[in-house]
């Protein structure tokens, strides 16, 4: 049941969109979250898993159908995000939908009709690879280099944090061609599979976000065809990936909401069960204050993400809506869980329960994507522009 107030409608939100929100819900509901725990103690979740949410049209529904997606609009897939993030299922699928936009936006025709298919059938997972041991939101600090050497490139590097990057047989890896600065930067297609030169290191440990690998990858004297060049001109990488991150930030703003709502509803139906001093805790006026102040929340930030999808619709969305709206959420997000462990108590801290998940799992929100710094500073350039 909702208990929040009804959000404003706008256009996107109608009937097909909902009828596709149920359909995702309830194969979420059916065939992923019942695996969790287990992929959680492991690490991943497997490739093989994302095949039949490709099959049943959840993977890229936004991509064109002659690609094999869905032929719908980004709400489709930002919907999809919103229920996963509900049931607990890390982003992965959000940087499968990152990397594919960027394959579909400025892909030669040959380097579509190669991977485009694939990625929406599941039968290839994907990641991008960006930051590195010494370099994070400053992609023109990159050192892993690509030289021209006949017809291949020949690499030499190494990536990390990488979200995808032990279940992902296709990674979008950004790359140095030339000089110093972000004109030298390109991105380069990988099929990872049997890649002579590829590895891929530690699955790296985190605080949160367990079923989600993040891990490191090296290349050493890798060659790849120059055909996998992605969009064959050289130097264009650092431009590909600034026009996509403002549907990356989107992406983050929607997954904030969703958890922030399923916070609130948690701890409601907590409160509401739990006695202290012979009444429930929801009977105390801290408690129904407390959690007047979240549901405030939830409802402003599901308020303005609504607003930034109509305006991504619409292609009038700004950078700078898209950066506040990664900042300011992601922030909210991690405020409301703090709030909501609290009133769980001494439960909220075992991980058993899903608010000492969601509190872990939400700290990176702030990070990943861009930190919440260089979202603030992005949105200070255009306030202090001349």
């Amino acid at each position: 049941m909702n208990i929040l107030p009804r959000v404003l409608q706008h256009p996107w939100m109608d009937s097909d969109i909902e009828t596709f929100r149920e359909q995702v819900r309830r194969y979420v509901e059916r065939e992923l979250a019942p695996h969790l725990p287990a992929w959680r103690a492991q690490g991943y979740v497997p490739r093989e898993t994302w095949r039949g949410f490709g099959e049943h049209g959840f993977l890229l529904p936004e991509m064109d159908e002659q690609w094999g997606g869905g032929g719908g609009n980004m709400a489709y897939q930002l919907v999809v995000q919103d229920e996963l993030t509900k049931a607990e299922i890390p982003s992965i699928t959000g940087v499968h939908t990152i990397s594919a936009h960027y394959i579909s936006a400025y892909g030669t025709p040959e380097q579509k009709q190669r991977w485009l298919p694939k990625l929406c059938s599941g039968e290839m997972l994907t990641g991008i690879a960006m930051t590195e041991p010494s370099m994070g939101s400053d992609l023109k600090a990159m050192c892993t280099r690509a030289v021209r050497d006949g017809d291949d490139y020949v690499i030499n590097g190494s990536k990390t944090f990488i979200t995808n990057g032990f279940t992902a047989n296709l990674l979008v890896v950004a790359v140095r061609t030339g000089d110093v600065g972000s004109g030298g930067v390109s991105l380069v297609v990988l099929e990872t599979e049997n890649l002579a030169g590829f590895r891929v290191g530690r699955r790296l440990e985190k605080i949160g976000q367990h079923a989600s690998d993040t891990a490191e990858l090296f290349f050493e004297d890798m060659r790849i065809p120059a055909s996998h060049l992605l969009g064959g001109i050289e130097g264009q990488g650092f431009k590909q990936l600034m026009s996509q991150l403002p549907y990356e930030r989107m992406l983050l703003g929607v997954a904030a909401a969703a958890a922030i709502e399923r916070a609130v509803e948690l701890t409601v139906d907590y409160t509401l069960q739990r006695k202290a001093f012979g009444q429930a805790i929801a009977d105390f006026q801290n408690t129904r204050f407390k959690l007047a102040e979240c549901a405030t929340t939830a409802h402003v930030v599901r308020s303005f993400v609504n607003d930034c999808i109509q305006r991504l619709l619409d292609g009038t969305l700004d950078n700078e809506a898209a950066y506040m709206a990664k900042w300011w959420c992601s922030e909210q997000q991690c405020k409301v869980m703090d709030e909501c462990l609290q009133l769980f108590g001494g439960y909220g801290y075992m991980q058993e329960y899903p608010i000492a998940r969601m509190y872990t799992d939400a700290r990176i929100q702030k990070i990943y994507g861009g930190t919440n710094e260089i979202m603030k500073d992005l949105i200070a350039r255009r306030l202090f522009a001349q």
